[in-house]
C-alpha cells in the first residue's frame, strides 16, 4: 500500500491530517492495484466529490461577508471575527480549505504517476475505453488546477521575505518516509501560475470539446452524462481567470499586457462558443436565467447538487421562518444605478434620498429585499411577506433573527417557498463555477486593458459585453436597463476612457457577483498597494426613524494585512514562509 499511504502521507506534512485509510479493502496493495480499475477511476472521483456545492460557506456568502458587500449575524463567527481583526490561530477558517485542497491534489497526483489512470483498463470495448482513459486523464489536470488555483486565490500573497508567493507545488505523491518536512517549500506565484496553466493544457488535450449530447457518441461515457465535470470550454473558463488574477495591479507590478490579453482571449473562446455552438441549441445572452435551474444554459460548468431550504433560512428574517444569519449593506445598496442607468451620485439618475428604493436598476429588485419590499409568490401573484425594517418592526436589525444591517438578501431565494404551507417547495441548488456572466465581465475587464472600451479584440468589445449584462432581464423577469431603450451612460462611459470604463466594470462585477466569494479577491488584486484603504471601511446600515431615514455603521472592517495566512500548524511544521501580516504564525 505504499503508494497510497503516500497519497495521505503528504496531506498529513501539508495540512495536519491524521493518516487515513484511502481504501476500504486490506487486499489492494502497490503491487496489484492495477488489478482493480474502481479504486483507480476512484482518485479522480474523489477529487470531484470534493469540489464544493453551496453557496452558502466561507468560500462564498460568508467570504462575502467580511467585505463591504455585507454582515454576519453571528458574533461567535470566525469569519465575523476574521473581518474585524481578531482572528486566532486555532479558529482559522482558511484552515480546512488547505487540507482539501491538498487531498484533492494528492488524489489525483496518485491517478497520474506514470500513467497509470490512462494505462488501466476500465471497459471491454476498445473504443470506449480508450475514450474513457482520455476523459478521466483529462479530468485529473483540470481538478489539479482547479484546485491549485483555488490555494492561489486564499494564500498567494507577500511573502515575510519580500517575494510574492504561492502554494507549495506538488505534481507527483511524495515519500513522506524519506522525504524532510523542511524541504517542502511555497513556490513564487509566477512560477504556481505556470503550473496552473501546464496542467490546462495538458487537460485541453484529453477532454471533450464540450459536454454536449450533439457533440458524443457514448452516452454513458460523454456527453450530457458528463454534465457536472471539466470540458474545454470549462478549462478555458478557468484559463480566463487565471490570467485575470495574474495581470491584475497587485500580481502583476510591471504592468504585462499579455496577460490581460490573454484573460481575454480565452473569455472570448468561451463566448464564441456559447453563441455559436450552444447559440443553436437554445443559448441566447438576451434571456434571464435562474439560480434555480443547474441546467441553464448560461453555465459552463456547475456542481453537484441537491434540493433544500437552506438559502430561505439563512436570509429570511424570524418574522418569515428564517434566522437572518447574512445581511447585505448599505455599500452594496449604494453600488446599484437607478433603472435609466446612472449611477445615485450622478444628478440626471433621478435618485431621491428620501425614497431610495423607487427606480433603481431592475437588478436590485432580484438582489436585496429592502423595508417595505414583499415577497410575492410567482404562480398567483399572493404577498406571502412584507419586510418591516422601521423602528420597532418586526424585522429591524438587532431583533432575534434578525440581520445586523436592516436588509434581507433576495438573490438565489425560492420564491415559492414559504415554511407555513403545508408541502415546503424546494428547488436545485448548485455553485455555477463558471457561467457566461463570468466571461463577460472578464473579457471586458481585460480587453479595456489591450484595447480600450470600444476596440474589438477577438470578435468582441469591452463595451458590448456590458452592454449583454445591462441590457437582459433580471432573474425573476423584469426588463433590463437597456431592454428596448437606450443606455446612454454606458456609451458615455465607453467615450471617456479606459480608466472610467474600468471603474464601471469593477461596479458591474460587483453587482453581478455580490455573494458569490468574488469581492474579497476582487478588491484585492485591484487595489495592490493601496489595500488599506480599499478593504478597511465602515459597513453601513440604513435606520428608519420618524419617517426619515440615517445612516450608521454596523461593524468596520479590519485588516493588517491583505493575504490570508498560511494555517499555522503547517506553516510551523513545515517551516513555509508566511504571508506579510501575519508574522507571529510561526
Amino acid at each position: 500500500m505504499k503508494r497510497i499511504i503516500i497519497l495521505f502521507s503528504i496531506a498529513s506534512v501539508l495540512a495536519g491530517c491524521d493518516f487515513l485509510d484511502p481504501l476500504p479493502n486490506g487486499n489492494v496493495t502497490d503491487k496489484n492495484l492495477d488489478e482493480y480499475p474502481s479504486y483507480i477511476r476512484g482518485f479522480v472521483e474523489k477529487a470531484y466529490d470534493l469540489m464544493p456545492t453551496s453557496y452558502i460557506s466561507n468560500e462564498y456568502i460568508y467570504l462575502d461577508a467580511v467585505t463591504d458587500d455585507a454582515v454576519i449575524t453571528s458574533s461567535s463567527s470566525s469569519m465575523r471575527k476574521y473581518g474585524t481583526g481578531v482572528l486566532s490561530p486555532n479558529a482559522n477558517p482558511f484552515r480546512d480549505y488547505w487540507n482539501r485542497d491538498y487531498r484533492a491534489i494528492m488524489y489525483v497526483n496518485t491517478f497520474l504517476e506514470d500513467n497509470l489512470g490512462l494505462t488501466t483498463r476500465y471497459l471491454v470495448d476498445n473504443d470506449n475505453n480508450a475514450m474513457l482513459q482520455r476523459y478521466l486523464q483529462g479530468d485529473a489536470y483540470a481538478l489539479r488546477a482547479w484546485f491549485e488555483f483555488n490555494l492561489l486565490q486564499k494564500f498567494g500573497g507577500m511573502g515575510t521575505d519580500g517575494q510574492m508567493l504561492g502554494f507549495p507545488i506538488l505534481t507527483a505523491p511524495v515519500d513522506v518516509f524519506n522525504t524532510d518536512p523542511s524541504s517542502v517549500k511555497r513556490n513564487t506565484y509566477d512560477e504556481c501560475v505556470r503550473q496552473i496553466l501546464d496542467d490546462c493544457d495538458s487537460a485541453l488535450v484529453y477532454l471533450p470539446v464540450a459536454n454536449r449530447d450533439w457533440l458524443g457518441y457514448h452516452s454513458t461515457i460523454d456527453g450530457a452524462s458528463r454534465w457536472k465535470r471539466f470540458d474545454c470550454q470549462a478549462v478555458k473558463a478557468l484559463m480566463a481567470m487565471v490570467y485575470l488574477y495574474w495581470a491584475s495591479p497587485a500580481f502583476n507590478p510591471d504592468g504585462d499586457l499579455s496577460r490581460w490579453d490573454n484573460a481575454a482571449r480565452y473569455a472570448a473562446e468561451v463566448m464564441e462558443f456559447k453563441l455559436n455552438q450552444d447559440g443553436k441549441y437554445g443559448f441566447d445572452p438576451a434571456d434571464n436565467f435562474t439560480w434555480l435551474w443547474p441546467n441553464s444554459m448560461e453555465i459552463i460548468m456547475t456542481s453537484n447538487w441537491g434540493s433544500n431550504s437552506q438559502m430561505e433560512y439563512l436570509f429570511y428574517p424570524e418574522g418569515f421562518r428564517g434566522n437572518g444569519g447574512v445581511g447585505a449593506s448599505q455599500n452594496l445598496v449604494d453600488a446599484f444605478p437607478m433603472a435609466n442607468g446612472y449611477p445615485i451620485t450622478d444628478e440626471r439618475s433621478g435618485y431621491d434620498p428620501e425614497n431610495p428604493y423607487v427606480g433603481r436598476d431592475p437588478r436590485f429588485y432580484c438582489t436585496i429585499n429592502y423595508n417595505g419590499a414583499d415577497v410575492v409568490r410567482p404562480s398567483n401573484g399572493e404577498v406571502m411577506y412584507t419586510f418591516d425594517m422601521s423602528e420597532g418592526g418586526k424585522d429591524v436589525a438587532g431583533g432575534v433573527g434578525n440581520v445586523l444591517t436592516n436588509y434581507y438578501i433576495r438573490k438565489y431565494i425560492n420564491l415559492l417557498w414559504n415554511k407555513n404551507d403545508d408541502n415546503l417547495d424546494t428547488e436545485p441548488r448548485s455553485i455555477y463555477f463558471f457561467r457566461w456572466t463570468q466571461m463577460c465581465l472578464i473579457f471586458a475587464e481585460a480587453a479595456n486593458h489591450v484595447v480600450g472600451p470600444a476596440g474589438e479584440l477577438y470578435g468582441f468589445t469591452p463595451v458590448e459585453t456590458i452592454a449583454y449584462l445591462r441590457d437582459r432581464p433580471t432573474v425573476e423577469g423584469l426588463p433590463g436597463i437597456g431592454t428596448d431603450k437606450p443606455d446612454p451612460y454606458l456609451e458615455e462611459v465607453a467615450a471617456k476612457g479606459e480608466e472610467a470604463f474600468d471603474q464601471l466594470v469593477r461596479n458591474e462585477r460587483r453587482i453581478e457577483m455580490c455573494f458569490e466569494g468574488q469581492r474579497y479577491y476582487d478588491l484585492r488584486r485591484w487595489a495592490g498597494d493601496a489595500w488599506k484603504e480599499a478593504v478597511n471601511v465602515d459597513v453601513l446600515k440604513p435606520v428608519f426613524k420618524d419617517g426619515g431615514i440615517t445612516y450608521e455603521t454596523v461593524e468596520k472592517r479590519v485588516f493588517n494585512s491583505p493575504w490570508i495566512p498560511v494555517p499555522y500548524y503547517d506553516a510551523a511544521k513545515c517551516g513555509l514562509v508566511q504571508n506579510q501580516g501575519w508574522e507571529s504564525w510561526r
